[in-house]
């Protein structure tokens, strides 16, 4: 079962024992069985942290690195357990048709909230079956997000359970977590 969690700006996708970490907050700290998704390259590598473009293979988890603005951010394509999960850096820029091919055919989407038109665009381009907005760039530009994804006024929730048999074929459901 794949499940789906926010917590401080940051979102959680449990896969089996490993919890993936995507874009963490710089003081978090990698705690076993934890694979943290950075935003932005560093230096040193260090155990449970994938911050570069590429490709890579963790316990099952498909994950390609999607480098933008010259190698300065980068976003992810996961699959697991046939399940494709689009992961978008923040702040959202705008992306080239490359870009969008190379994160492929996308199940869940998961977008930053602080360029809305931006996001709007890229909704489109990736048509994803789950879109799950993360809220950044303040309250207007999140409140702005849910008005473009047809999210105003929808309820919250605590977690999102994947169901890897049972993504909508039709139209688009979005997710909005809880603060």
């Amino acid at each position: 079962m794949l499940t789906i969690t926010s917590e401080k700006g940051s979102l959680l996708l449990n896969v089996g024992k490993r919890t993936v970490v995507i874009f963490p907050d710089a003081s978090r700290k990698v705690a076993s069985g934890e694979l943290h998704l950075l935003g932005a390259p560093e230096e040193e590598s260090r155990e449970g942290v994938i911050s570069w473009p590429g490709e890579y293979d963790v316990d099952g988890i498909a994950i390609r690195g999607i480098g933008h603005e010259e190698g300065k951010a980068v976003s992810y394509m996961l699959e697991v357990e046939g399940v494709h999960f689009g992961l978008v850096h923040s702040p959202l820029a705008e992306w080239s048709d490359y870009e969008v091919e190379l994160m492929g055919n996308i199940d869940v989407l998961c977008v930053p909230s602080d360029n809305p038109k931006v996001v709007q665009k890229l909704v489109d381009d990736i048509d994803p079956r789950v879109l799950i907005p993360v809220k950044t760039g303040g309250g207007e530009k999140y409140a702005e997000t849910l008005k473009v994804c047809g999210a105003t006024g929808k309820e919250t929730v605590e977690k999102y359970v994947v169901k890897t048999s049972g993504l909508p074929s039709e139209g688009r459901e979005v997710v909005i977590f809880a603060d």
